[in-house]
């Protein structure tokens, strides 16, 4: 049972798994680390607001904080803008780039006689009976 259970830790793709949620965690540390400290201070000197987590509204003794679910919804779409842009975006240039396939040799070639598409390895044409040199 030990054996098996070491074949399963050591296979490709717990490992791999493990390796990228560790990375992930640490990328996410940098991204919202970006948008606490750059991006936020950025929005606040333009909006001249620089934290609205203070908004509420009370109701018959019931106070809402919506300014807690503004800060928390730019968060998201900063964070969600910050992946987009720096990581999705260039990954998708970078997958795109290395798809270029290279020209494939031909596998055809034109009877000098009928013109017709014939193997390239043909002796003779299989439209006219042309022999081909």
């Amino acid at each position: 049972m030990m054996k098996e259970f070491k074949q399963f830790l050591l296979r490709g793709n717990v490992v791999d798994l493990a390796v990228g949620v560790v990375v992930g965690a640490a990328f996410g540390t940098v991204v919202t680390a970006f948008v606490a400290d750059l991006l936020t201070p950025l929005i606040a000197a333009i909006v001249k607001v620089p934290d609205f987590s203070g908004f509420a509204f009370t109701i018959n003794g019931s106070k809402f904080m919506f300014g807690r679910f503004i800060n928390a919804l730019m968060a998201f779409v900063l964070v969600a803008a910050a992946v987009f842009f720096f990581v999705i975006k260039p990954m998708n240039l970078l997958i795109a780039h290395s798809k270029k396939e290279a020209p494939t040799d031909p596998t055809t070639k034109k009877c000098p006689e009928c013109l017709s598409e014939i193997p390239i390895d043909a002796k003779r044409c299989s439209h006219c009976a042309q022999v081909i040199l």
